[in-house]
């Protein structure tokens, strides 16, 4: 007798004998609760039995967010962390968009930047109208009324949040709720305070959108051109009607693909396969890697734009003058985002529209793009946001790419039945999307006592945003901000700095990538300081000091960081090792990289990480996310790369485009410099000093100097 039970459903039935109460969860991811609930604001909701639901307007892909948010709504609120859920907020773009950009939407490190105030206002309110109601009830002062851990309490008078709600919900809030001071915070910057999403995503019980089944639902499976840009010119489905569970074969209307319908995934994904086609490759992306990285130098060699008001011209001048010159290419890979739980998404139809259910970074585009290939309205568009296994940006596209593929789709079988879509691991590897490529040449001039007289550094790189719906908000005057971030905006005082700019043409699209520019931009930075450093005998951490200025805001507390995680590694002048410092997303981390060398074998040990982010909200995650953007910096530095031959990616899964491995991770340790400054990003400034640290530290021990990425194509192996 054999018996079948997937992994999801070992982990409920395991955890049921541990826990007494199972909250069940259907199949578009919503909490199955019998309990009468009240909308106190769209941030806060109170069941008569006194449990609070945070409204998340960020979506969770393992950053924290759900966590974070709670954390302001139930510090406001006094709640009790273990009667406090959360659940991810419907697409609705006047209540729950991102303050910074204005629409709804995760990403760039902003979750809890752009709600730290909102969501303990949203707190506040509802504990105002909650002591109001209770006042009233009880026949007492306002002021006598005590709150905490979800009990209210005056005198011998006692009662948790449901019992007031009834009358609370009837109140008028005032526009300013009175707000905590920092000395009254009791969850904000507790050290140890357990994640909302750690015990759903240990037994099991976590929805994602590739657990998302719906009565009647087909899957769909999309064979794409091999090569960028390619459209389809016809199409064979003989073979694929050979597999079992195989429905219909259909061209997408847009001639990018042709979608296989089947039974079930795995029938979609063969039938897919089995699938031939002709492609018409004649406006498609055709070169192999090395024709593009030629053409990368050559456009570094005549750059389109000056990015500074200090012109080329002017840097050469200063350069010209210097007794001693640094001069460096540093190159830099094309890579994919690769999330381990692959692209997918269900859309069904409902009695107005559509609903998807999705891991949804950005339900605002989903619904604007959605409503045009469907012939909707953007408010007809319904999103049940699920959690989503990583992004790293991925989830995140401009065009709403995979999305439109899943609307496209359910529209080819009449709009009427539930589709799934889903990407294998060669699709997310060969799917396009990926950082881009970049190259920066840059040259320095010093003086006979080592100052830096001038700095020219040219970067060629394709734009991110150029030619999608939001261009206006990162070019300005033909730059993308974005190919440049970190360079032109670095908080080092370098005189008579020039950066130029070239943009790649392709039609490969390219995304933002876990820190964006800034992940090529502060290896390069932060290899090209380490460059002066040893050039004129200063220590790197010296120097790095010296040319910052106390009396600026900013690089004072980048001074910061760098004296913390020197004290925390004990760094003394002449450590073989690294170091490295950035600033991005409005947050500054330094890093001291412990590497062992073994001719051209090593291994990361240990890395310090000293960061400044604000008041830190939750230390844990902060902690967490420090060590998970050493993690994924660490695989993207030591082997990943997306390689091209006659236009067609070459890697196609993790064999070749190699995740980081446990072996490889090296122990952290990180210290958060204490600030009353308000919260910035954490997801995504760990990145860019790792890289650099590494590479610094090898060099410290071996003399070479790595300049091109990953280390592997410098011989390099990691051990």
């Amino acid at each position: 007798m054999s018996v079948q039970i997937s992994r999801r459903s070992f982990l409920k039935t395991g955890a049921a004998g541990v826990a007494a109460l199972v909250v069940g969860i259907d199949a578009r991811g919503a909490l199955a609760a019998g309990h009468q609930e009240t909308v106190v604001n769209p941030f806060v909701r109170i069941d008569r039995d006194g449990t609070v639901t945070v409204i998340a307007k960020h979506f969770e892909m393992g950053q924290g967010t759900s966590t974070g948010l709670t954390t302001l709504v139930a510090e406001e609120l006094d709640a009790d962390w273990n009667h406090v859920k959360v659940e991810f907020a419907p697409a609705d773009q006047d209540k729950y968009k991102n303050l910074f950009w204005g629409v709804q939407s995760t990403g760039g490190s902003t979750a809890i930047a752009n709600s730290f105030m909102q969501y303990r206002k949203a707190g506040a309110a509802a504990r105002e109208l909650l002591v109001q109601a209770a006042a009233q009830k009880w026949g007492v002062g306002e002021e006598d009324i005590v709150v905490s851990n979800g009990i209210l309490t005056a005198g011998s008078k006692q009662g948790h949040f449901g019992d007031f709600i009834a009358e609370a919900v009837k109140l008028t809030p005032s526009g300013e709720p009175e707000l905590k001071s920092p000395d009254q915070f009791k969850l904000i910057g507790k050290l140890e305070l357990p994640r909302k999403d750690s015990v759903s995503k240990t037994d099991g019980s976590a929805v994602f959108a590739m657990d998302v089944k719906l009565p009647g639902m087909v899957y769909a499976a999309i064979l794409r051109s091999p090569r960028f840009g390619g459209t389809l010119t016809s199409f064979d489905a003989g073979s694929a009607q050979n597999v079992a569970g195989f429905i219909d074969a259909k061209a997408l209307p847009n001639q990018a693909g042709v979608v296989a319908f089947a039974k079930n995934t795995w029938a979609a994904l063969q039938a897919r396969n089995a699938l031939s086609a002709e492609w018409d490759f004649s406006k498609a992306e055709s070169r192999s890697t090395s024709e593009m990285i030629d053409a990368h130098r050559e456009l570094a060699a005549s750059p389109e734009y000056n990015v500074r008001e200090t012109g080329r011209d002017e840097a050469q001048s200063a350069i010209g003058k210097a007794s001693k010159t640094i001069e460096a290419e540093f190159l830099f890979p094309f890579l994919a985002h690769a999330p381990m739980e692959p692209l997918n998404c269900v859309i069904e139809p409902t009695e107005n529209g559509v609903r998807f259910h999705d891991g949804c970074q950005g339900p605002s585009t989903v619904q604007f793009v959605a409503s045009h290939v469907l012939g909707l309205k953007p408010e007809q568009i319904e999103i049940n946001t699920v959690y989503a296994g990583g992004s790293f940006g991925r989830r995140g596209t401009p065009t709403a790419d995979y999305q439109v593929e899943a609307a496209l789709a359910f529209a080819l079988l009449g709009k009427k039945t539930p589709v799934k879509l889903v990407w294998s691991r060669e699709d997310d590897i060969r799917g396009g999307y990926y950082r881009p490529m970049a190259l920066h040449k840059a040259q320095i001039g010093l003086d006979d006592d080592g100052n830096i007289l001038g700095w020219d550094h040219q970067i060629a790189t394709k734009s991110i945003t150029k030619g999608t719906p939001i261009e206006s908000l990162t070019v300005k005057d033909g730059v993308d901000h974005l190919s440049v971030e970190g360079a032109e905006d670095t908080l080092y005082n370098l005189p008579n700095l020039a950066v130029g700019l070239s943009d790649f043409k392709s039609v490969m699209p390219t995304l933002w990538w876990r820190s964006v520019g800034h992940t090529h931009s502060g290896f390069v930075m932060e290899s090209l300081i380490d460059m002066v450093a040893h050039e004129t005998g200063k220590d790197p951490v010296e120097l790095r000091l010296s040319l910052l200025d106390h009396g600026d805001a900013r690089q004072k507390r980048m001074t910061g960081v760098i004296e913390a995680v020197r004290d925390l590694a004990g760094w003394k002048k002449g450590d073989k090792r690294g170091f490295a410092a950035h600033f991005s997303f409005n947050t500054w981390v330094a890093a001291v990289a412990d590497v062992a060398v073994f001719g051209k074998r090593f291994h990361v040990n240990k890395l310090y990480i000293a960061v400044d982010c604000g008041i830190a909200v939750n230390p844990d995650v902060i902690r967490a996310q420090m060590e998970g953007g050493v993690g994924f910096a660490l695989g993207a530095v030591m082997r990943n790369e997306i390689t091209f031959k006659n236009g067609e990616v070459i890697q196609s899964n993790f064999p070749e485009y190699q995740p980081l491995r446990m072996t490889d991770m090296p122990e952290v340790e990180v210290t958060i410099v204490t600030s009353t400054e308000s919260p910035s990003g954490v997801g995504e400034p760990g990145v860019p000093p790792t890289g650099p640290a590494v590479a610094n530290a090898i060099f410290a021990q071996t003399g070479d100097r790595i300049t091109e990425l990953p280390m592997t194509r410098a011989g390099y192996q990691p051990v």
